[in-house]
């Protein structure tokens, strides 16, 4: 610790000193004087008188290691948070230059709800036409059903092809269903901030108050 306080004490100095009378007050209370920094003062406030007595600047109390450390963390969190304010604003410059108004935010729903929604309905046709293929395929099984060991090796794969194109068909129109869910979700959320932000627009702004009657009304320069 004393290495510690050496080091730090040997750059604070050739950072603070100058010509100049240094004085402060211990942690005993007393108060010292010096023409340099004073090394029972290195954790607290000293001040740099002129030669008149008069106070040039205060220098503040050297950090050790760990005080150091929860410094920069401090700095580090308001540089995060400032950031963060900063991305929130470019975030709502870029909202309100994509969607002006309403209208323009409905119809880009209304387009991505739409460009969903026909995808889902081409994959219910081919899960409708993988359906009648099943019942078809079930109608030349009821042939075996006496005897299943006759049932030929086409069929069986047929229905296990089936069987597996539908469940392929069914986890992709649940990823559909899912995926206009986030849409709208991401929609809605977007309408929410908007809401506030074309408000704040919507604000008028603060008007000067029109002079007393009776006032002097200042007239135009000729």
């Amino acid at each position: 610790m004393l290495r510690w306080t050496v080091v730090v004490f040997g750059a604070w100095c050739s950072q603070a000193f100058g010509q100049g009378i240094y004085t402060c007050v211990d942690a005993k209370g007393r108060r010292l004087t010096s023409d340099r920094p004073i090394l029972e003062c290195i954790d607290r406030e000293q001040k740099e008188l002129s030669s008149s007595g008069i106070t040039r600047r205060r220098i503040g109390p050297s950090l050790t290691a760990d005080e150091q450390a929860l410094e920069d963390e401090k700095a580090r969190k308001i540089q995060a948070e400032q950031f963060r304010i900063n991305e929130e604003k470019r975030r709502d410059r870029a909202l309100l230059s994509r969607y002006p108004n309403k209208t323009v935010h409905d119809k880009e729903r209304a387009i991505a709800l739409t460009q969903i929604d026909d995808v889902m309905a081409t994959a219910k046709l081919g899960a409708v036409e993988l359906s009648e293929q099943r019942k078809s395929l079930e109608a030349e099984l009821e042939f075996y059903k006496n005897d299943p060991t006759k049932i030929p090796p086409r069929l069986k794969r047929s229905l296990e092809e089936n069987a597996n194109n539908q469940a392929t068909q069914k986890r992709f129109v649940d990823g559909q269903i899912a995926e206009k869910k986030r849409i709208n979700d991401r929609f809605d959320e977007e309408l929410a901030r908007l809401k506030v932000l074309w408000a704040q627009l919507a604000t008028p702004a603060t008007r000067v108050a029109p002079a007393p009657s009776g006032a002097p009304v200042p007239l135009p320069n000729s």
